[in-house]
């Protein structure tokens, strides 16, 4: 942050002080007045420059906090085909979580730095209809069916 505020120090100031020293040089037997301009040309290369490079810090700005809040926030990027349908911990640091993608839900296992595939179901295991049951339950439910249907094949 130190680096950037000594970049747009420089970067605004430095125009000012070449344009004051390159005056001072080229008529040395000039008296400055210590009296500022009424009127300053808005369209000058020394306004433009500042207002480009304002410009492009606070762009950056912008796009450098998006990116820290989606670093290190958790808040994820929304997607129609996959969405989280339930949690159900199991530890104080595993949890299981069923993911639809698409028309399939899938069952994963989730402890730190590690995701495993636990099942897969075609069928869909939260419906509109089960709304007030626990996932717990559903859950037990559906791997029962997945695991009759095994059987009776």
């Amino acid at each position: 942050m130190r680096v950037l505020l000594a970049l747009y120090l420089f970067i605004f100031f430095s125009p000012v002080v070449n344009a004051a020293e390159s005056a001072s040089a080229a008529q040395p037997s000039v008296v400055k007045s210590p009296v500022v301009p009424a009127y300053q040309e808005p369209f000058s290369a020394d306004a433009i420059l500042q207002l480009v490079v304002g410009l492009a810090v606070v762009v950056f700005l912008i796009f450098g906090i998006s990116w820290l809040f989606r670093r290190f926030s958790g808040i994820a990027p929304v997607s129609r085909n996959m969405r989280v349908l339930g949690v159900m911990p199991l530890g104080t640091r595993e949890k299981a979580v069923l993911v639809q993608v698409g028309g399939k839900q899938i069952l994963l296992g989730v402890a730190p730095g590690r995701v495993s595939h636990l099942q897969s179901f075609d069928e869909p295991v939260i419906d509109e209809k089960n709304v007030g049951t626990s996932f717990a339950s559903r859950l037990t439910e559906a791997v029962q069916r997945q695991q009759g249907k095994k059987e009776d094949e």
